[in-house]
């Protein structure tokens, strides 16, 4: 008698476990968002010209990418984390070419793309560790997607009531590009400080910002000759005029204020080469199924209007492997992108680009060129 009330206890201790143990997980899971994307792209590029005037082949690429992440929130904060494939010094550029480096049906290269903590109180928020770049942006010309910064960001709203304006938020960050193992100031890190105001219930907005960026070496991936520093105005701004908000225009100023004409390191045909500037406009948004969306974008960028291995490199295919480092040089450039996209379903969209850039100032006797196409298919999940 006694065994078998011990059994029944025993079990009843079992399925009482079992229950709590069940809705303990079924609370984490409730507190927990995933995210999964897939991304297939054909691309061509032709017409690349070298600045000695020979010309890269025409190249066409299947390429894709997979990235996947969850962030846990609770109360006032949370904690993110997403991998993605892509090769490791290759920040720019997570997608992977079919048939490319990995040979014989060998593993893939994968990688953090994200892990941070984030806090918020009421209008204040913060994160630390590694995160999107989270200041206000129209593209990607400045600062690539694909690149997620290390360090500490900090953002502060106000909302007003007014008829004209109707929130400021303030924004800065410390991100670090490289540990020197020293104090802060002797890292390559950059500082970035950005004010937004959103006019006549959000048809306007505008975000004057100022990056700070020390000891930069002008090679990435550890071949650099020298450290430079840079101090850049940016005023970007977009409009919405249309009550439907289909039409959108947006522009970017950037404007380096170091002076470089008395650095012996830098040649004196780039040495005032420090100010960029685009503009585009958009018809339509990928928001439901169905959806089309058509853009235009033209921009012209000289060599230290911004820092050409952490901004895009999806226009040319100009980069600094004859320096042992897989990533992009895009800036000195003037060039324009024409855009189409169309919503399969809500999650499933197709987008086409093309790209046409020119050198501003030669690095050799040619101006180098590139032309460029490319289709991808995104899908969410």
């Amino acid at each position: 008698m006694v065994k078998k009330l011990q059994f029944v206890f025993t079990l009843a201790l079992l399925l009482f476990g079992c229950n709590f143990i069940n809705a303990q997980v079924d609370s984490i899971l409730s507190k927990i968002a995933f995210e999964s994307d897939f991304r297939f792209r054909i691309e061509q590029d032709w017409d690349s010209r070298k600045s000695d005037g020979t010309f890269r082949d025409d190249r066409t690429r299947l390429r894709y990418r997979v990235r996947t992440g969850m962030k846990f929130t609770k109360d006032w904060y949370s904690l993110g984390v997403r991998i993605r494939t892509g090769e490791q010094n290759k920040q720019q550029d997570p997608q992977l070419t079919l048939g490319t480096g990995f040979k014989e049906f060998g593993t893939l290269p994968i990688g953090f793309e994200k892990i941070f903590f984030e806090a918020k109180f009421e209008k204040l928020r913060f994160w630390l560790g590694k995160n999107s770049y989270s200041f206000e942006k129209n593209n990607e010309l400045f600062w690539s997607d694909n690149v997620f910064p290390e360090g500490v960001f900090l953002e502060r709203n106000f909302n007003f009531n007014w008829k004209s304006l109707n929130k400021i938020s303030l924004k800065a960050a410390h991100y670090i590009l490289s540990s020197n193992g020293k104090s802060f100031a002797d890292d390559a890190y950059f500082q970035g400080f950005q004010t937004s105001f959103q006019f006549l219930n959000q048809k306007f907005t505008l975000f004057p910002s100022l990056y700070l960026m020390r000891n930069i070496p002008n090679i990435p991936d550890g071949d650099h000759a020298f450290l430079l520093d840079y101090s850049i105005f940016h005023i970007g701004g977009k409009i919405n005029p249309l009550p439907s908000g289909k039409l959108l225009l947006d522009f970017d100023f950037y404007q380096n204020m170091e002076d470089y004409s008395g650095d012996d390191k830098i040649a004196k045909e780039f040495a005032n080469e420090k100010s960029g500037y685009s503009f585009s406009l958009q018809y339509g948004a990928l928001k439901n199924a169905k959806d089309w969306v058509f853009k235009i974008t033209y921009t012209s960028l000289q060599k230290f209007a911004a820092l050409d291995y952490m901004a895009q490199n999806d226009w040319a295919r100009w980069d600094y492997l004859s320096y042992n480092s897989p990533d992009g040089r895009l800036t000195n450039y003037r060039g324009v992108e024409l855009v189409v996209g169309y919503n399969i379903t809500k999650s499933i969209n197709m987008i086409a680009k093309y790209y046409h850039v020119n050198e501003l100032v030669p690095t050799g006797p040619f101006e180098e060129t590139g032309q460029r196409v490319r289709l991808d298919l995104n899908i969410k999940i």
